[in-house]
């Protein structure tokens, strides 16, 4: 079922938090911010939207970083009933597709509650003081990748976030599968 996160509540502060990460490493959230700010991405590996728009993702956190803006990927789905969404799964999905990124895993979901995330994907644009500044989609893909030339409402935003220290006002929000939150939770 599609879900759709609210819209950005701008200056709300970063959280951080110590997760493991693919590469056999623990990270700090924080940690992977850039001089200019910092994009928390909420996704997993069988999303259809994610699926759509995942070598966009990758290609954008690098054209960022070149901006100094960080980027940091979390999959908080749960994995007992998700099993293409486990830690080994991850490893191989990030490897495909040659992430420059940390991705980390939210096994027990605080994290992903504490950012209210609701969907993957779902955006966070922080801006150098770690105050946000974007919650808004990638591009007009859904479940299809949207043809080439399509506005790339992420990068331009983020790219005035590490130029003016603001996002844009109007922002249109991410769409994509809810968060599989563990019944117990």
């Amino acid at each position: 079922m599609a879900a759709q996160p609210p819209i950005c509540d701008f200056g709300w502060q970063a959280v951080d938090a110590e997760l493991p990460g693919v590469d056999g490493k623990t990270h700090r959230i924080l940690d992977q911010r850039g001089e200019n700010g910092l994009l928390i991405v909420f996704i997993c590996n069988h999303c259809p939207y994610v699926k759509a728009v995942i070598d966009r993702l990758v290609r954008d956190a690098k054209e960022l970083a070149e901006l100094g803006i960080g980027t940091v990927a979390i999959s908080s789905n749960d994995a007992d009933t998700y099993p293409q969404d486990s830690f080994e799964a991850m490893q191989a999905f990030a490897k495909a597709h040659g992430f420059p990124f940390p991705y980390l895993y939210d096994e027990d979901q605080s994290v992903a509650r504490a950012y209210g995330a609701v969907c993957t994907p779902d955006f966070f644009g922080f801006d150098r003081d770690l105050g946000l500044q974007y919650r808004g989609r990638i591009d007009a893909s859904r479940k299809e990748t949207a043809p080439e030339g399509t506005r790339r409402d992420l990068f331009e935003a983020m790219r005035q976030v590490a130029r003016t220290g603001e996002g844009p006002r109007e922002q249109v929000p991410s769409i994509g599968c809810s968060i599989k939150w563990r019944d117990a939770a």
